[in-house]
């Protein structure tokens, strides 16, 4: 048996097992930030009152959406952050990869979905941060969240409101508060 290089899902377990040993604090902040994003990611109000479709993309659309309004938040105080806005990215993609495999999704076909993941969320991080600045956030909403589907003029104003709502709020969030 020789000693190649390891599975990836090894690989990942072995830099996760060194960072939590390396970095406790900030692992344990990310956890029960990225736990808090998923769990408002996950309120019912977001399918059933606001059409978000309650499918597997609609729902990683709902933790991207979180996530941008974190790391968002995370970015303006980069110098003390950085580590752990890293550490937040890692456990949503090390979550979106243990979810994909229970889906059944195959070894080989993982990484190529977690690549087109990481890319969705960057590209909705740049269209949600120009939303935010100026207008056509109702249409980046629209575009992401509801894909396929037709959203009601309604729901995509709410979403738009608890959006901008949601950023002034962390924005007037200290770190400690977080």
């Amino acid at each position: 048996m020789g000693l190649g290089v390891a599975p990836a899902r090894w690989r990942v377990a072995a830099v996760s097992f060194w960072r939590r040993v390396l970095e406790p604090r900030h692992d344990e902040r990310a956890q029960a930030l990225y736990a808090a994003l998923v769990k408002q990611a996950r309120q019912p109000e977001f399918y059933l009152g606001c059409g978000v479709p309650d499918t597997v993309d609609g729902r990683f659309e709902m933790i991207a959406l979180h996530a941008f309004l974190l790391l968002r938040r995370l970015k303006r105080d980069r110098q003390q952050t950085a580590d752990l806005a890293q550490a937040v990215f890692d456990l949503m993609f090390t979550d979106m990869d243990e979810n994909l495999r229970e889906m059944g999704t195959g070894d080989l076909g993982v990484g190529k979905r977690i690549k087109a993941m990481a890319a969705a969320l960057y590209g909705r991080i740049k269209v949600y941060e120009n939303g935010l600045a100026g207008d056509g956030l109702d249409q980046a909403l629209r575009c992401n969240l509801f894909a396929a589907a037709t959203p009601r003029a309604a729901d995509v104003a709410r979403l738009t409101l608890y959006l901008r709502r949601e950023a002034a709020a962390l924005d007037d969030t200290s770190l400690d508060q977080l």
